[in-house]
């Protein structure tokens, strides 16, 4: 008596999951343009039909690669800054590891930067929610310093984030157009330091200053009564 041939069949969510991975290998080799559906349904062993099943388009599917990489990051990096103690030490973790990231997937963060934050629609989509997640952190981590007193209370949050991320996309520029390289660790110890400096609560900025007033005028009192003796 024949027996009937099971068929698997892949579930939705692992047919969606492997054409969202074949997808990102395709876009981080040949970039947005230069990306056809074709090779990523080949890649993903589906038709290139089953795309459009879950996918609108090539656009959409690279915004649905793209929030799967910062969920990615965001999920990675909680544990490790959760254990991270002080200001300056966790900030200096944030500033790496968007460093890192750069570094590491620098075809993802061109995508990002050049086809998708461009795009009219950007900050009605959930890749602009993960990022304002992602930078936000920054946010919070001065609030907390404002609490705990290590932060000067009239600094603003938002600022802060705006300049340590721009600052951040613009040295990291020259690296993603392929006409040169940084040195994350290196990069993340200098930015770290300009920026604390800058935080750093008034008042002990003034201390320091007042100490060297006072020793300053106790050795020009020394002076006279040196050259007396």
């Amino acid at each position: 008596m024949a027996t009937k041939r099971r068929v698997s069949r892949l579930s939705p969510e692992r047919r969606r999951a492997d054409i969202m991975t074949a997808a990102r290998e395709v876009f981080s080799e040949k970039g947005f343009n230069e990306a056809v559906m074709s090779e990523i349904a080949e890649r993903a062993g589906v038709v290139e039909g089953s795309i459009y099943r879950y996918f609108k388009n090539k656009r959409d599917l690279l915004f649905c690669v793209s929030e799967s990489w910062f969920e990615e990051m965001i999920s990675t990096d909680e544990p490790t800054l959760a254990a991270v103690t002080g200001t300056w030490n966790r900030l200096r973790f944030i500033i790496h590891r968007h460093l890192m990231a750069i570094k590491t997937h620098p075809d993802l963060s061109r995508l990002v930067f050049q086809h998708l934050r461009p795009d009219p629609e950007y900050r009605k989509t959930k890749l602009f929610a993960l990022n304002k997640a992602y930078t936000n952190r920054v946010v919070e981590l001065v609030r907390e310093g404002v609490e705990n007193g290590e932060i000067r209370p009239d600094v603003s949050p938002s600022l802060v984030r705006d300049m340590i991320f721009g600052a951040i996309e613009h040295r990291t520029w020259a690296y993603l157009r392929n006409e040169g390289g940084y040195d994350p660790d290196t990069l993340a110890d200098q930015l770290t330091d300009l920026v604390s400096f800058g935080l750093r609560k008034k008042d002990q900025t003034d201390e320091i200053a007042r100490a060297v007033e006072m020793l300053e005028g106790a050795i020009a009192r020394l002076q006279p009564a040196a050259g007396a003796s």
